[in-house]
């Protein structure tokens, strides 16, 4: 479902994605590890075609991400096309990004009425649907800042997931949050994931990466270091640096009740 090829990406001169390679299968989840500058969320960023990239090619569900050949060449899509593809990704960030003066059941609608086109009370159903799914039916009419951190992460994700996108990344999507608020938002992602949705999560919890991921690969300094099963790469890691980082990160304990 999701195919990246050699991708090179740079800010500058300073070259932040080196060559990556990575594929997901449809109704699966990896999980992408790694320390902070990594290139992490810059992949994310540009599966998700809202950043351009110099070589290689990203393709989700077999079509190409971003760019259109053209005479041996490759032309940035127009932003309607980029819109149009994004449509079909959805990304929850490590910052909520809710809009402050809607409720959390307008947040969830928004995409199903401007995006998707559907009828408002359509929307609104389908809306409802996703805030139960998340555990959240009671506080639909609640707005933003009535909500704690968990809870605006969980209308997040069932805003990103109400248009039934072909994807669903995850970026760091517990990094914000108190730790006492990490466990409710892993287990809807847990859910997501025993329910086949296809996801790329990048993430520092390495235990929760060991329950939900059907894969998992280590990035450093712009390249995947290592890959494997979770059962495979995090119990035997082969290098030095992933070895360093799975003692730093493991030892917090998993909240996922």
């Amino acid at each position: 479902m999701i195919e990246v090829e050699g991708v090179h990406k740079s800010y500058g001169s300073r070259e932040v994605l080196r060559g990556i390679d990575l594929h997901v299968s449809a109704n699966r989840a990896m999980v992408v590890l790694g320390p902070s500058g990594s290139g992490k969320s810059t992949l994310l960023r540009c599966v998700a075609a809202l950043e351009p990239f110099e070589a290689g090619r990203i393709l989700i569900d077999g079509e190409l991400i971003g760019y259109q050949p053209t005479g041996g060449q490759r032309r940035r899509l127009p932003e309607s096309a980029l819109a149009r593809q994004r449509a079909e990704i959805g990304m929850v960030f490590q910052a909520f990004n809710l809009f402050p003066h809607m409720t959390a059941l307008e947040n969830v609608m928004l995409g199903l009425v401007h995006v998707r086109k559907q009828p408002r009370e359509v929307a609104r159903a389908t809306a409802l649907e996703w805030l139960v799914r998340v555990g959240l039916g009671d506080r639909g009419d609640a707005f933003p800042a009535q909500l704690s951190g968990g809870q605006q992460q969980r209308v997040a994700i069932a805003r990103a997931c109400a248009t039934q996108p072909k994807v669903l990344l995850l970026d760091e999507v517990t990094s914000a949050l108190d730790p006492e608020l990490v466990g409710e938002v892993l287990k809807v992602i847990k859910d997501l994931s025993s329910a086949g949705v296809t996801m790329l999560i990048v993430t520092h919890e390495v235990l929760f990466a060991r329950e939900v991921a059907h894969g998992v690969v280590f990035m450093d300094d712009g390249v995947i270091v290592e890959r494997g099963t979770p059962d495979d790469i995090l119990v035997h890691p082969r290098t030095e640096r992933f070895q360093a980082f799975l003692k730093r990160y493991s030892n917090v304990s998993m909240r996922t009740t």
